[in-house]
């Protein structure tokens, strides 16, 4: 059985990669603090060169190996950060690296961990499946198998991210953390109550990847699902892990898609920083329960910032229908001349502006004379696009506005 690493070890590791990795900024954000009604620390994490915090225990792992190792070549399995993380590493260090992903992996993954030299080969729709498809790899070809985060080294390099936060902020009550195999909340717990025993550790997972939460607490839940939080999505956590997390880990929250949508968009909104929805669940699970926070001075890690840029404008766009910003009102008129500008005169006289119209006259309920026309508009807020509606259905026009969620 593994041992879980020390706080010994964590301190090794911080020695070990020194000058390799970024010592990333840990900051205060004043108006995340001012919405939530806490002290709100960030980590940046997506400031590593590859973007992630993964660089820390793989190239701890990587600085381990024997020279016979080194020459046979390293394997990983990993939904994308690890697998740059390894393959950035391997390639400075001169060691042969191939990478399993999930065949769903987002394209900016992919193409960034080919561009590091490494082999990617892409299998089945989980990291399990990949990871399955890894090892048969490391057994047929000789490979030495570098987990993602089932491993004393790779848990290690993770805790020092821990000690760079407390060394920043070391007044911290809480400190709260995205759980995907748990390497990441694995390291940070073991480093920050060598270093702080009070302090509270909170970790975070998607709603649709309740996995750690039933490993520690003995529950059974559903998995599965398409989650903006890919990078956390694990059906199986470590073994390892599960052990530490069931010792150190005060709770483990879920946090539903529509949260972590949120997170995304008010990271990039407000701290001006790009970060994927694994890297945002921190701060998705503090916006949840902001009344569990209040008071505290709390932090979360940006783990990752590798988002596919196509997703990342839905996510923003899609913020923005929620906040009323965007809306698509469907507006049922008589087809004749004159209803459409009749339409566009009242978005203008509320100052919108109008993004897109459609016409529908085939498939709709309404008479063979009437049609429907599709208006998309964007506003200051909400209020504005509130006026609208009011403007054309006080001119006779009934209005059907088209929500999110």
């Amino acid at each position: 059985m593994m041992q879980p690493p020390t706080i010994d070890d964590v301190h090794a590791a911080a020695e070990r990669i020194e000058g390799a990795v970024v010592r990333t900024p840990m900051l205060v954000s004043k108006t995340l603090s001012e919405i939530i009604g806490t002290e709100v620390w960030l980590k940046f994490e997506n400031l590593q060169f590859t973007a992630a915090y993964k660089e820390r225990g793989a190239l701890n792992k990587l600085l381990q190996l024997t020279g016979e190792e080194r020459q046979r070549g390293v394997i990983a399995a990993s939904a994308g950060n690890h697998a740059q993380a390894v393959a950035y590493h391997a390639k400075r260090l001169g060691i042969p690296a191939t990478i399993v992903m999930p065949e769903n992996t987002p394209t900016v993954k992919v193409t960034h961990t080919e561009g590091h030299g490494a082999t990617v080969v892409l299998y089945g729709q989980m990291f399990d499946d990949a990871y399955g498809k890894a090892l048969e790899l490391a057994a047929d070809k000789g490979f030495v198998f570098v987990h993602p985060f089932d491993d004393p080294a790779i848990i290690a390099g993770a805790g020092t991210v821990a000690i760079e936060m407390l060394e920043d902020a070391p007044d911290l009550d809480t400190i709260v953390v995205p759980i995907g195999g748990g390497g990441l909340m694995s390291g940070v717990s073991i480093a920050s109550r060598a270093i702080k025993p009070e302090i509270e550790l909170i970790g975070v997972e998607a709603e649709l990847y309740p996995s750690m939460k039933c490993a520690i607490e003995g529950c059974q839940m559903a998995l599965g699902g398409d989650t903006l939080a890919e990078g956390i999505a694990v059906k199986q956590p470590g073994e390892l892990t599960s052990r530490i997390l069931k010792e150190y880990a005060n709770d483990v929250m879920l946090v539903p898609e529509r949260e972590l949508e949120r997170a995304v968009a008010m990271l990039v909104g407000i701290e001006k920083t790009v970060v994927e929805g694994a890297g945002a669940a921190g701060l998705a699970a503090m916006l949840s329960e902001r009344e569990r926070f209040r008071g505290k001075k709390v932090a979360t890690i940006l783990c990752g910032g590798n988002i596919d840029t196509h997703l990342l404008a839905n996510v923003l766009v899609r913020d923005l229908v929620r906040e009323g910003r965007i809306a698509r009102l469907r507006v049922a008129v008589q087809d004749q001349p004159g209803a459409l500008a009749a339409i566009t005169a009242k978005v203008y006289e509320a100052g919108a502006n109008v993004i897109e119209i459609r016409h529908s006259r085939i498939f709709t309920a309404l008479p063979a004379k009437d049609t429907v026309i599709e208006v998309e508009c964007e506003a200051r807020d909400a209020r504005t696009i509130d006026d609208v509606v009011a403007r054309l259905e006080a001119a006779g026009f009934r209005v059907e506005r088209t929500h999110l969620d």
